[in-house]
């Protein structure tokens, strides 16, 4: 970027998003296990926001639990991770070859409150730090501006 194009101090960012084919284009995951439905306010690969919007027809709800459905928190996880990595994904503005983002780590993961069908979960990402092609990541789930879900997550990115 060369100063001409550096936005003034206190000048708007401009913040990318991905639509589901554009996510489709970037992860290997598919229904049912892909978690994240859009992305939004993307800053590279720096920051980010993944929406879910949880509904009933999910098959994990008819065994979790049948009366009282509840997302598995490991799925949340699972959603932080999906929204990081397709971010990392998208960063590469150049590839040499298809790639592909592994999940590593997860620490200091914690559970807040369930969340259910009709909640819209929201995967609050922020680079933690980044080296060669590896990134880390902590990720806040949120449902109404309230936290239910909270973990550090990293992730590789390998050709394929």
């Amino acid at each position: 970027m060369t100063d001409a194009e550096t936005p003034a101090a206190g000048a708007p960012t401009t913040l990318g998003a991905a639509d589901i084919q554009t996510i489709l284009s970037y992860l290997p995951h598919r229904y049912p296990f892909l978690l994240v439905d859009k992305i939004v306010d993307i800053d590279g690969d720096r920051s980010g926001v993944g929406i879910k919007n949880v509904t009933f027809n999910e098959p994990h709800f008819q065994g979790h639990f049948p009366g009282a459905p509840v997302m598995p928190g490991v799925l949340l996880i699972e959603g932080m991770a999906q929204t990081a990595g397709a971010m990392c994904v998208s960063s590469k503005t150049a590839p040499s070859s298809p790639r592909i983002v592994y999940f590593m780590t997860i620490d200091k993961a914690k559970f807040r409150r369930p969340v259910v069908p009709g909640d819209v979960v929201k995967y609050h990402m922020t680079q933690i730090k980044k080296r060669a092609n590896m990134w880390w990541f902590r990720g806040e789930a949120k449902v109404d501006g309230v936290l239910v879900c909270e973990a550090e997550v990293s992730a590789m990115l390998v050709d394929k």
